[in-house]
């Protein structure tokens, strides 16, 4: 009794977010039962809805843009995740060996800022510098013998579009936290590895590696959540029709098939797949990272 009394303060602290959290993401699970109803809004969440049972998601799996949204999910998610984990560590590692303070805080600056821009405004911007007519890009390629590239017009270089935008808007903030990360590494290693002869790469490898081992896997194990998250607020700011064939995820299925068609019970019943499977992923990761690299979140 007398620790609970102690810790009552931080108790209260943490009430306001508990409460929100439940009343923003626990009471909306409610909803999920519109995903085995044939739902008609009319009739109101909990009026005479007909249950349908598995049927809305029979009727999803078997439309022909599904299984197109899925791989172009897949594909752009694992793509975001891989570079998304080495290209920030790389940095980090990069940014570290700069020995002049001045000039390496400017540069966490600079490529930080675009994480905190939102995708309806850096949407906004690509599109004016990726335009095949005026943009800045094409008239670069222009200049040095080439074509001017349709980037968000063809399906050819869509997907890397989008990937290699988002890899420049958030690479920034994992940089940040790889080098949090590499100053909580004592400097007596180095100084041991110094002394035994060790270079740069072989303290890199040996020391800033190893040190940074448990925040890799960490980032590694919340990303793989996101396995079936390609995006939704950069591919809607940035795709067309013309690119439904390579751009098109679940998000903007989901948003087509609930919001413009008005099929809310398929539209659900797709939100609860992508839900079900990216918490198996997230477990099976989170699993793997306690047997292989002893790690724990809790």
């Amino acid at each position: 009794m007398a620790k609970f009394k102690k810790e009552l303060p931080f108790h209260l602290m943490v009430l306001p977010g508990l409460i929100l959290v439940f009343i923003f993401s626990y009471i909306p699970m409610g909803g999920l039962i519109i995903a085995f109803q044939k739902f008609i809004p009319s009739k109101g969440m909990f009026g005479d809805q007909d249950f349908v049972g598995l049927d809305n998601f029979r009727y999803v799996f078997s439309l022909p843009g599904f299984s197109r949204a899925m791989v172009n999910t897949v594909v752009i998610a694992f793509w975001k995740i891989v570079l998304g984990l080495l290209i920030p560590i790389v940095f980090a590692l990069l940014l570290n060996e700069v020995r002049n303070a001045h000039f390496k805080k400017t540069v966490q600056t600079i490529v930080y800022l675009p994480y905190f821009m939102s995708w309806v405004i850096l949407g906004g911007i690509f599109m004016d510098m990726l335009s095949p007519s005026g943009g800045v890009v094409n008239q670069l390629i222009t200049a040095l013998g080439g074509k001017p590239v349709f980037f968000l017009g063809n399906n050819q270089y869509f997907p890397a579009t989008l990937i290699a935008t988002d890899i420049w808007k958030n690479f920034g903030y994992g940089a940040i936290v790889y080098l949090a990360a590499i100053l909580g590494i004592d400097p007596e290693l180095y100084e041991a590895a110094q002394i035994d002869g060790a270079n740069r790469l072989q303290q890199t490898w040996h020391i800033t590696l190893p040190g940074m081992r448990m925040i890799i896997v960490l980032m590694m194990v919340l990303s793989l959540g996101n396995v079936l998250n390609a995006g939704f607020d950069q591919v809607f700011n940035m795709y067309s029709t013309a690119v439904y064939e390579s751009g098109d995820i679940i998000d903007t299925f989901v948003y087509r098939l609930g919001l413009i068609d008005a099929q809310y019970g398929p539209a659900t019943a797709v939100g609860l797949f992508k839900s079900v499977v990216s918490t198996l992923f997230i477990s099976v990761s989170y699993f793997l990272a306690y047997k292989f690299a002893d790690y724990r979140i809790f």
